[in-house]
This record gives C-alpha cells, structure tokens and sequence, in this order.
C-alpha cells in the first residue's frame, strides 16, 4: 500500500470546498482505490495514525471508516484494524440477509430482492435453520459490519434479545412477526387466521374424504399458529382430523386429506402415491402451504395457499433502497388445483 499517495490523496480533497472533513476521508479512500494506492486485501492506516497524518479529529475518522464498512468497501477485524474488502468502489452499501433455509418459496423471494436492488448493492446471504446456536453466531459475527440487515427470525426470547442488540434503523424483520421494542420495520405473514380461512373454504372438498391428516412437528421452524387453526377447524366443522408428527414412506392411503408444511415431506407423498396408482384429486387429497413454480406444475398441480414470496422480496429491496419505515402483514390467499 502507497500510505504516502494516500495521504496526499486526501489531502488534496480540502480544496473541494463541499467537502466535509468526513467525506474527504471517505472519497480520499476510494480515490485510492481507484488509483491502485491501496488494494483489497491492504490494512488502512489506524485511526491514531490517520489522525496524525491528516489533522482529522478522531470522530471524524470513525465515521467515514464506518460508512465505507457500511458500503462494505471496508470491514473491522478485532484488534487488527481496518481491511479493503472490495476494489469495487462503486458498491453502495452491504446488507445482511439472513435467511432460514434455501428452500424454493424463499428462493423466490431471494430472486427478486436481488434483482430489485440493482448491481450496486452488496448481498451476503446466511441461513440459521431455526438453530438458535447458528442464529446467535451469525449475529453476533456480524454486528456493525452491515449497513443494513434483513433478517427472518426465530421467536425465542433469546433471539428477540439478540435482535434488540441491532439499531432499528437499520433492521427490517421479514417473514415472520416478532415483537421488539420501539419502532421498527417489517414485512411478515400472519398464520393462524390466513390458515383457518384456507381450511375454512375448502371445507366441502375436505369432507369428501375420511380423515384430514396434517403433519406437524413441535419445536421445529413450522408455525404453532397453524397447528391451532387447523385444531379449531376441525372442531368446528366436525372434521375426522389426526395430527402426526412426519410422514412414513409408503403409509399414503386412499380416501384421505394430507397437508403438509415440509416440500421434502410432500414429494415423498407424491412418489407413494404414483408408485401405488393413487390419483391426487380423486383417490386422495393434498394440501401444500408456500407455493412456488413446481407446485403449479406437478402432478396437474397442488392446492396451496400462500403470500405472494416475490412481491416480499420487491417490497423488501424498496425498504433497503429508500430506507422508508414499513409495516406490512401480507395476505394470504388459496390457490385451488387439482390436488384437493
């Protein structure tokens, strides 16, 4: 690294009269960048040796290293300074999603927050798979490097302290509604009435069948609130209905409604009843919740009911390019197919 151009560098910026002491900083350093004085990779100067070579005062230094971390041109190792992590200057800032799993629905919503952000926007994707260890870890490994983070989160009071930790400026809660302190940003789903009102319409084609089984496993990522919708419905509308844990390869019968969360959990239902000549919509129903491309396709197509994955990713990228403050619960609708 050429410290003595880039001194120089951001020097010369104090004769650009619009310039703040913070932005002659932060322009001198991607000037140097852009004129190969410094590379990724190079440690920045301290701030106590920036202080002394510029005359800048000590505020003023952390705040332009701060935004470049922001932008995610630099990043802060403990005890060890100041890296370059990009030579892409023109990257306006980074954000952290942090998903809980790469599953298709949320593929979707990845696809269009991606592509509504536009090139200039850095992207690090993590998943926590409802594993409050995994979740504690990324968060923690990853406060005040982000300029912004969009974060799926788990419901335990552990998690919801975790994310009290983050400024609320700077944080939007997506998928699932959290309660934190203050004022915040989201853009969620809501489960047990969207859930009942799905049952609740196909209530006349469920009866068609004997039994409505829906697999659910406790204490895992899936929605207790749709375990007590389905509970109430079956109840009121005197519905013969059985709660199971997972789904048994080869236990598909005939004459029987089955719902489940899990895609896996599905297309193992699918190939048990191609592989035992069981018509879907005729011999057996199937109800899918999170729809997605394949669902509309297989088997003539799955009934499902589900928010609309790729307007929450566009609606969430609007939230990171225009840091509007957003609360909105998205509505759940039914698609009815062939399947039920």
């Amino acid at each position: 690294m050429d410290k003595k151009s880039l001194f120089s560098e951001i020097k010369a910026l104090s004769m650009i009269n619009s310039f703040s002491k913070h932005e002659q900083l932060v322009q001198g350093i991607i000037n140097g960048l852009n004129h190969k004085m410094i590379a990724r990779g190079d440690i920045l100067p301290s701030v106590n040796e920036m202080m002394r070579e510029t005359g800048f005062a000590k505020e003023t230094i952390g705040k332009a290293y701060k935004e470049l971390i922001k932008r995610g041109i630099l990043e802060s190792k403990n005890r060890r300074g100041y890296f370059v992590a990009t030579d892409n200057t023109e990257q306006h800032l980074k954000v952290c999603l942090l998903m809980y799993a790469f599953d298709t629905f949320q593929e979707t919503f990845y696809q269009h927050f991606r592509n509504h952000l536009g090139e200039h926007i850095q992207v690090d994707v993590y998943f926590h798979h409802n594993n409050f260890s995994v979740f504690e870890s990324i968060i923690n490994n990853n406060k005040g490097q982000y300029g912004l983070y969009v974060i799926a989160p788990m419901e335990s009071k552990e998690a919801i302290d975790l994310l009290e930790e983050l400024p609320k400026d700077k944080l939007l809660i997506v998928d699932r509604y959290v309660k934190l302190k203050g004022d915040y940003s989201y853009i969620v789903q809501e489960f047990k009435k969207a859930s009942y009102n799905a049952f609740e319409a196909l209530a006349p084609q469920i009866k068609k069948f004997s039994e409505f089984v829906f697999f659910f496993k406790p204490s895992s990522a899936e929605p207790e609130e749709v375990l007590v919708a389905f509970k109430k419905f079956i109840k009121a509308y005197n519905i013969n209905g059985k709660i199971k844990n997972h789904y048994e390869s080869g236990s598909i019968e005939a004459g029987k409604v089955y719902f489940t969360i899990h895609n896996l959990e599905l297309w193992e239902i699918l190939k048990d009843a191609k592989v035992k000549g069981l018509q879907v919509g005729k011999d057996l129903g199937i109800l899918s919740h999170n729809d997605d491309n394949v669902k509309e396709i297989i088997f003539d197509g799955i009934t499902t009911f589900s928010i609309d994955f790729a307007e929450m990713g566009r609606l969430a990228a609007e939230f990171v390019l225009s840091l509007t403050p957003v609360a909105v619960v998205m509505e759940n609708k039914l698609i009815r197919r062939n399947s039920l």
